[in-house]
């Protein structure tokens, strides 16, 4: 008589499976992706005007090469200090020839005030990593935020986003954000 070879029990295979792949689903941790949030301006066809040239002052210039180092109005600088010279230049507290110049207008709440013309052009290289991308958008941004954060806790006593629309549209006009982007290129290296 021949042995009979004892069988694992299948039956609860299925669950196992099953128990198995809810816990890696559960205990995984998925990359978020960053990004930044951006409004678009919306599209203008093509007019056959000559813009204005911009003056040369009114142009914070910030390159970031493919090794991911800054270049920021022809010096090498950390990000760290990215943010206190953008403040600086949209600001130009004092009025400086070397910033931008400013044109003075009626703004609702503050009376007559000078409002900067200066843009910040960012250029990026084809090589730039997408966190060094983030983390400059990130600190040029911020600058122009804490520009409009100090004047409305200097003029309301409130911070920014506790201001109402129209407050709010006041501090907007005081501080533009004007970021120009440049499509990436090759910007070099150090």
């Amino acid at each position: 008589m021949a042995r009979k070879v004892p069988e694992i029990p299948s039956a609860s295979l299925a669950d196992i499976a099953f128990m198995l792949l809810i816990f890696f689903l559960v205990t995984t941790t998925m990359d978020v992706d960053s990004g930044l949030e951006r409004r678009l301006p919306p599209f203008v066809e093509e007019i056959d005007q000559d813009t204005p040239p911009i003056k040369e002052r009114n142009v914070f210039i910030v390159l970031v090469n493919r090794d991911n180092q800054l270049l920021v109005e022809g010096e090498w600088m950390q990000l760290g200090e990215l943010r206190e010279r953008a403040k600086e230049f949209m600001a130009n507290p004092l009025d400086r020839e070397d910033l931008p110049e400013k044109e003075y207008k009626e703004v609702e709440f503050f009376g007559e005030v000078g409002i900067t013309k200066g843009v910040i052009s960012l250029q990026n290289d084809l090589g730039t990593q997408y966190g060094t991308y983030i983390a400059v958008q990130n600190e040029l941004v911020g600058a122009i935020n804490e520009l409009r954060e100090d004047l409305a806790k200097a003029k309301f006593g409130k911070s920014f986003a506790n201001l109402s629309r129209d407050e709010q549209n006041a501090v907007r006009e005081i501080y533009p954000q004007r970021i120009s982007e440049a499509e990436p290129k090759k910007v070099g290296g150090q």
